[in-house]
């Protein structure tokens, strides 16, 4: 998956922009991790935090955005997997009166895999 990092200022990020890497203050601490999407609140308080630059994901063509959706859907079913087997003692009957309420959280985690 290719994606493009551009460096802009502060005043040039838009809401649903999406980090390129953590962001971090003067001290090292992380004010922001990479993959977050910027919104109202966050440029306001990167602002008053004095953050004058910023590493976002870039605009992608469309050959790059057919890309970026297969890898999307490779880690959504990479995800999913990961859930399987995290609950497979549940579903094979070793937590006892629990298994119930496990199949329950793990279709419905499933669920909310599929749709984001």
């Amino acid at each position: 998956m290719s994606t493009i990092e551009e460096s802009i200022g502060i005043d040039e990020a838009s809401e649903g922009m999406v980090l390129a890497c953590d962001l971090r203050d003067a001290g090292g601490a992380v004010l922001l991790p990479a993959g977050a999407t910027l919104g109202a609140a966050s440029l306001a308080s990167l602002r008053r935090r004095g953050i004058e630059r910023l590493q976002v994901v870039g605009a992608l063509d469309s050959a790059d955005a057919a890309l970026d959706a297969a890898a999307l859907q490779a880690e959504r079913e990479r995800q999913c997997a990961r859930l399987q087997h995290l609950f497979r003692r549940c579903l094979n009957g070793a937590a006892g009166n629990a298994g119930g309420a496990s199949a329950l959280l793990l279709e419905r985690l499933l669920a909310y895999r599929a749709s984001a």
